[in-house]
């Protein structure tokens, strides 16, 4: 049995008068260390005190001379606890790796004082705090230390540059900000820094010539600026060089062709400028060269075409003119090539096609002139090799050559936005791997050819916005894992095939705009993943079918087909038996068997799937209220006992040191300025209150730099479990950025009061925009659309993240200057452990009508679904302006069965914000409607991700030129 701690202490004395302390120090304490330690997968079960040395326990190694410990290697054991001082037994540690395990708390400065360690490898932990200064003033033979993939916060200590042994150094992927230590170029025997994916900012100054055994340097993902040092030239050694994504600037210097050994370059994402120089070339060693995202201009230097060992090149957003150097031919090992979004003009070059690459990106250029192939006896290497090629978006005309199936290994191929003529050549049928097909946007005649059924990995089809004629290929169905054919614009005839109904993954059908003719294929109801299916403007007749998607099919997507005859186009068909009841689609039960009888008048009353939902929403409400006001009650009274704890008047009130004394609590700032301004901002100043929520009011105060910050008064103290578990949910979520997301700056903490500290966003909610603006600063439609493509980001990064939102609604999601939507507000569930439904419900009850309806049954769980409902309801609140439940006089309104309604009816045009007086394109508001109603299905298994939520919105976004014809 393993000794506890306490009996650990008291055989200490007795250990070390044992007859071998070496052994019993190793032991006791690692002894020691794992009483400190959670092990839940009994990785430790071999650690056993009453060892005479721990040399074959698991994760040890000794030094074969002395049989002392040498390395304690516990990589991936998902141990959790802290480092404790017991480890200064071990008086010969060299190696000390706790590498991918939970460990948490701050970097205990002891490690300092084991003088024999040269490597320690504490990275991807929980750990978190400032690095200790301490750490490195007494390291005399510390070879690498590794603290990346954690939570450490607060600037590089100075004191890294008197460890002068020190040869590998990784603090990545942390929140460290400020700038390098000032003595960090006198390491000179450095051999690997690697700072990125941090808040670093300033210069990078010179002095790094001084490293001269320097070989990688990883700085990409900070805020780096001004211009590389002159001298970077002189790390001789230099193999690889990743300033990636800061905001660095100038030109690049001379001194850079000395780095002969440099096998990759990565200055992508800054704001560098110039001509590339001729001498890239002598960097002869280059396999990747990424300068995109910068303001490169003038040509392609043809000296690339001397980097014979190149792999990789990226060259894309920038301003490159002229046409790709036929330099390239002599790189013989290059496999990716991507030069999108410049300004290159002439003709396609002919040999592009010939070198064998896997990725070619020529998109968004001026290039012209035809595209030629080559011939398959003399390159039969070259269609083996390519996996990507986009050509879209410039001027290129001709044909498309009939040996595009030959790419035997294609995955992607788009050519649309060009000037291509001619037919599809049945070759595409090859197109075996291909899961892209997009030749939109053209001037492609002739039919689709049924050959096309062999292109089986096919999951988007795009031929829109051609001049094909023909029929829609029966063949199609062989390719099963379509989700998105998109036909429309073009001179199609013939029926829908009934083909179409077997393609089970289908979600987007758009054959909009062609000559089709005939019955719609009843078939078609057995398609469940539809979320759009555009018939419009053809020549379809008959009933249009009922059940499934087709009973709330917008009637936009069924217009311009006079005889068509259903519910949805207000036209009854001809027949012999009483008209159905069109049900809800997101019920489990049969629609089928039921009708109305025509004797019956309307006057009579009717108890209705609305009424029933209204009554159950009165009900739910009036329950919620009484369990808020009983909360409420207690959280007062807790407050009210820590009232005297705190008092925000200004920076005096808050320590920066960790502790655990209710009196002055713990402060933590993931970046930038701790300290607060104090007088009419102070913090939680009432004058200051911006609103206030489920989970407490939000205050409005400025930090020392002038930045401003919202803070986040949680009121439900007694839900929290701990602070151990609270700090490592909040630096968790304080590591999320995301454009579309609010961002959590820091933290406070005490036993009876924590704050959340939130990127303050200046402008107001959506909720005040919708429903408390004027008629003059109603949000356009355009901003409409991009509100509701905005959240739906947002929640796609957040479930990505495993992060269920819990509390969507139009108060959450706030306007940024530039009207960009950014949600907040998230991550409750996982910073409250202890919070069960019943105390959420009550909590949110202010989102009534947002909440999705497995809240109410215990025995269905709570998963990332119920954030696709809310946001339906959401999408639903932006494109109607109304809110989700209104209550009138004698009437309780719901938005989702009104909005429901009006489309079974053909009315759903009505249900748009009347401030928008008409100005709206039918083609995006109607399935937009339509993805607001299947994201808020009552079956949590019929709501879509939303990751293809954000994919179909982009899908729904019509070109610029569709929406200025549609509002004229």
């Amino acid at each position: 049995m393993i000794l506890n701690l306490l009996t650990i202490l008291f055989l200490v004395p007795i250990l070390v008068e044992s007859s071998d302390p070496a052994f019993n120090d190793d032991v006791l304490g690692l002894i020691v260390f794992k009483a400190g330690l959670k092990d839940p997968e009994a990785k430790l079960v071999s650690w056993n005190e009453d060892d005479d040395n721990p040399c074959n326990w698991v994760g040890i190694k000794c030094d074969p001379r002395t049989n002392r410990v040498s390395h304690l290697i516990l990589h991936r054991f998902n141990l959790s606890g802290h480092i404790g001082r017991s480890l200064l037994r071990l008086e010969f540690l060299r190696i000390l790796s706790l590498s991918n395990n939970n460990f948490t708390g701050n970097i205990n400065p002891i490690l300092a004082q084991m003088e024999s360690l040269r490597v320690v490898d504490l990275s991807n932990n929980n750990l978190s705090g400032s690095i200790p200064d301490e750490l490195f003033r007494q390291c005399r033979l510390l070879r690498e230390i590794s603290l990346a993939n954690n939570y450490l916060t607060g600037q590089i200590p100075d004191s890294l540059s008197m460890c002068s042994t020190l040869e590998r150094v990784n603090f990545s992927s942390n929140w460290l900000s400020g700038q390098l230590p000032s003595g960090i170029w006198s390491l000179s025997g450095l051999r690997l820094l690697d700072f990125s994916d941090n808040l670093l900012e300033g210069n990078i100054s010179e002095g790094i010539s001084g490293l001269y055994d320097l070989r990688v340097v990883n700085f990409q993902k900070n805020n780096f600026s001004g211009q590389l040092p002159e001298d970077i030239g002189d790390c001789l050694l230099l193999k690889s060089l990743d300033l990636s994504h800061n905001s660095l600037s100038g030109v690049l210097p001379r001194s850079m062709q000395k780095l002969s050994l440099c096998t990759s370059l990565s200055l992508g994402g800054n704001l560098f400028t110039g001509v590339v120089p001729d001498w890239i070339g002598d960097m002869r060693s280059l396999r990747v060269l990424d300068l995109s995202g910068n303001e490169f201009y003038g040509r392609i230097p043809n000296s690339i075409g001397d980097l014979l060992l190149l792999k990789e090149l990226k060259l894309s957003t920038n301003r490159f003119t002229g046409n790709l150097p036929e330099s390239l031919i002599g790189c013989i090992n290059l496999l990716a090539v991507d030069v999108s979004k410049n300004l290159l003009t002439g003709n396609l070059p002919s040999w592009i096609l010939k070198m064998g690459w896997q990725n070619v990106s020529l998109s968004g250029n001026k290039f012209s002139g035809i595209i030629e192939f080559p011939s398959l006896t003399s390159m039969a290497a070259s269609y083996q090799s390519l996996q990507v090629l986009d050509l879209s978006s410039n001027a290129l005309s001709g044909e498309i050559p009939s040996v595009i199936g030959n790419f035997s290994s294609l995955q992607f191929l788009n050519m649309s936005w060009n000037s291509l003529v001619g037919s599809i050549p049945p070759s595409v049928g090859e197109l075996k791997t291909t899961h892209v097909l997009d030749l939109s946007h053209n001037w492609i005649n002739g039919t689709i050819p049924s050959e096309i059924g062999g292109a089986v990995s096919l999951q988007e089809l795009r031929l829109e916005k051609n001049f094909l004629t023909g029929k829609i290929p029966t063949q199609i169905e062989k390719c099963s894992s379509l989700t998105s054919l998109i036909l429309s614009q073009n001179n199609i005839t013939g029926p829908v095939p009934a083909a179409v109904a077997n393609l089970t993954d289908l979600k987007i059908v758009d054959l909009s705009f062609n000559q089709l003719s005939g019955n719609l294929p009843k078939e078609l109801t057995n398609l469940s993943r539809l979320l759009s299916f555009n018939i419009s403007h053809n020549h379809l007749q008959g009933e249009l079918p009922v059940g499934g998607f087709f009973n709330t099919i917008p009637p936009s997507s069924v217009s311009g087909n006079p005889s068509l005859c259903g519910s949805v186009v207000n036209l009854s068909c001809p027949a012999v038996h009483p008209k159905p009841i069109v049900l809800n689609p997101n019920s489990s039960s049969n629609s089928g068997g039921s009708s109305f009888s025509s004797s019956l008048h309307h006057k009579k009353i009717i108890l209705s799937i609305s009424a029933l939902i209204a009554i159950g929403a009165a009900v739910f409400i009036a329950i919620g209220v009484l369990i808020v006001t009983l909360l409420n009650l207690h959280v007062r009274s807790s407050m009210s006992r820590s009232a005297a704890a705190l008092t925000f008047s200004g920076k005096d009130d808050f320590s920066h040191s960790p502790t655990n004394e209710s009196s002055c609590g713990k402060l933590v700032m993931f970046s930038g300025d701790a300290d607060f301004v104090a007088g009419d901002h102070a913090l939680l100043n009432k004058d200051c209150e911006l609103g206030r929520g489920g989970f407490g009011a939000v205050y409005r105060t400025v930090l020392r730099d002038g930045r401003s910050v919202a803070i986040k008064k949680l009121s439900i103290s007694s839900l929290i479990k701990s602070q151990e578990e609270f700090e490592k949910e909040v630096k968790r979520l304080g590591k999320i950025r995301h454009r579309n997301l609010v961002a959590l700056e820091g933290y406070y903490w005490t036993p009876s009061l924590q704050l959340l500290i939130n990127e303050y966003i200046c402008s107001e909610s959506l909720y005040k925009h919708l429903h408390e603006g004027t008629s003059k600063n109603c949000l356009s439609w355009q901003r409409r659309f991009n509100i509701i493509l905005g959240t739906a980001k947002g929640l796609a990064h957040l479930h990505q993240l495993d992060i269920i939102h819990y509390n969507l609604k139009s108060a959450n999601v706030l306007m940024d200057d530039s009207g960009e939507a950014k949600v907040g507000d998230f991550g409750l569930a996982r910073l409250l452990p202890m919070l069960d439904r019943c105390i959420l419900s009550s909590k949110i009850q202010s989102a009534l009508g947002y909440m999705a309806p497995e809240f109410a049954c215990k025995t269905v769980k709570i998963t990332e679904k119920c954030d696709v409902y809310g946001f339906g309801v959401l999408t639903l609140e932006v494109v109607t302006g109304r809110k989700p439940v209104e209550y009138m006089e004698d009437d309780v309104v719901v938005l989702c069965d009104m909005v429901r309604g009006a489309l079974e009816e053909g009315k759903v045009e009505e249900c748009v914000d009347r401030k928008l007086h008409g100005n709206f394109p039918a083609e995006e508001t109607i399935p937009i409607v339509k993805l607001g109603l299947i994201c808020a299905s009552q079956v949590p298994s019929n709501r879509p991700d939303m990751a293809e939520v954000v994919k179909i919105l982009e899908l729904i976004r019509c070109p610029p030129e569709v929406q200025e014809d549609e509002l004229e």
